[in-house]
C-alpha cells in the first residue's frame, strides 16, 4: 500500500454495538455458541505463554475436513476479512480494475481502492453475468451482503470458468455460507474463498478465518502470511468448533424458522427481500429508516442502518436469531 493514497481512503461502517444492555441485531452473528467452547478456550491459557505451531497444521487439518478440500490449500487468518484484504493484496496492482458487486459487502471497494485499485461496481444480481474481461479481480460475496442471495452453484462455476479464461482472478466470499447446506467452492481451480468461523459459531471477537486458494495463488498466499498470524487460542476454538457438525445443524433450523417467522410478521407492510442468510433486508420508505431505529432503540434494540450500504437509502437490515430476538423485533414493528 502507499501511506500517500491510503489517506484518501476512508472507513467503512459495520454493524455492531458494544453496549451490553441492547439486542443486537445489527450484526449477523449467532446467538448460540457450541456446547464446550468456553472451556476449550479457557484451556488454551498456559500453551499461550509460546508461539503457535507454524504453520498450524492441525487447523489446517480440520479446516480441509470442513469445507472438503486439501488442507495444504487452506491459508489461516485472523477472520475473513484478513483472507480477503491478503487476497485482493496479491490479485490486483495500481491501476487495475476490479468488479465488485453492489450492494454487498463495504469492504469489498475499501480494500481494492487500498491497492491503489477503482472498484467497477456491478449489481449484485448481474454480476455472475459480467464480462471478466480486462479485470484483474471479480469479487462475489455469497449469500450476498446484506441481500442475503444465495447464488446457484453451476452459475458461479460458470463465472469462475470465464474468470479463468480472461485471467481474472475471482474471489468468493463464503462468510455466511455455513448457515446453508450449501457445499463451498473451496478448491475450485482459479478461485479463492474466504471463509469466516466468527459469525456461525458465535464468536467475533476471537478472530479466526482461512482462505482457500489454488495454483500460484496459494503458493503467493502462503509465502505472504505472516507467522503466527491466528493465536493459539483463536486456533484451538476455531479447530473445535469446525468439528461441531451438530451445532451447525441445529443452528441452519433455527435461523430458517425463525427467517420465515420474520418474513411473516413483516411481508404484509414491508417488502422483504428473499434471503438464505441469518439476515433480513426489508425496505421501510414508509415510516422511514430514522423512524424504524428510533423505535427499535426505545425497545433496546439494535438493527443495521442500510443505507451505508451502496445504493441503499430506504432499507434496514435485521439479524435472525432466535426465538426472543424475532419476538422483539416484531414488537419493534409493530409500533412503527
Amino acid at each position: 500500500m502507499d501511506r500517500e493514497r491510503v489517506r484518501d481512503v476512508g472507513r467503512v461502517e459495520h454493524g455492531g454495538s458494544d453496549d451490553p444492555g441492547v439486542l443486537d441485531l445489527s450484526a449477523n452473528i449467532n446467538a448460540r455458541t457450541p456446547d464446550g467452547v468456553e472451556s476449550v478456550y479457557r484451556d488454551t491459557f498456559q500453551d499461550a505463554r509460546r508461539y503457535p505451531a507454524e504453520p498450524p497444521e492441525a487447523y489446517r487439518e480440520a479446516a480441509g475436513v470442513y469445507v472438503d478440500c486439501d488442507p495444504g490449500a487452506v491459508v489461516p487468518t485472523p477472520g475473513g476479512l484478513a483472507a480477503i484484504r491478503l487476497a485482493i493484496d496479491l490479485a490486483v496492482e495500481p491501476g487495475d480494475s476490479a468488479l465488485v458487486p453492489t450492494p454487498s459487502f463495504s469492504s469489498y471497494a475499501r480494500e481494492v481502492r487500498l491497492q491503489g485499485v477503482e472498484p467497477s461496481f456491478v449489481d449484485h444480481e448481474e454480476i455472475l453475468a459480467a464480462d471478466p474481461t480486462e479485470h484483474a479481480l471479480a469479487i462475489v460475496c455469497n449469500p450476498n451482503n446484506p441481500t442475503g442471495t444465495l447464488y446457484p452453484r453451476e452459475e458461479i462455476l460458470a463465472f469462475a470458468e470465464r474468470c479463468r479464461e480472461s485471467e481474472t482472478h475471482l474471489l468468493v466470499d463464503e462468510a455466511f455460507l455455513g448457515f446453508t447446506e450449501r457445499a463451498s467452492l473451496a478448491g475450485t481451480p482459479g478461485v479463492t474463498v474466504a471463509r469466516s468461523l466468527t459469525k456461525l459459531f458465535g464468536l467475533p471477537g476471537i478472530r479466526a478465518g482461512f482462505a482457500v486458494a489454488t495454483g500460484e495463488m496459494r503458493e503467493a498466499m502462503l509465502a505472504a502470511r505472516r507467522p503466527w498470524n491466528v493465536s493459539i487460542s483463536a486456533l484451538s476454538t476455531g479447530r473445535y468448533c469446525m468439528r461441531q457438525s451438530a451445532f451447525v445443524a441445529e443452528t441452519r433450523r433455527r435461523i430458517r424458522r425463525e427467517r420465515q417467522r420474520l418474513r411473516d410478521g413483516l411481508g404484509d407492510r414491508f417488502e422483504v427481500h428473499p434471503s438464505s442468510a441469518p439476515f433480513l433486508l426489508v425496505e421501510v420508505s414508509d415510516p422511514g429508516v430514522d423512524t424504524v431505529l428510533k423505535a427499535a432503540a426505545e425497545h433496546g434494540v439494535a438493527l443495521r442502518d442500510a443505507r451505508t450500504f451502496r445504493g441503499l437509502d430506504d432499507h434496514v437490515r435485521i439479524a435472525v436469531r432466535d426465538q426472543e430476538a424475532t419476538d422483539r423485533t416484531l414488537a419493534v414493528f409493530a409500533d412503527v
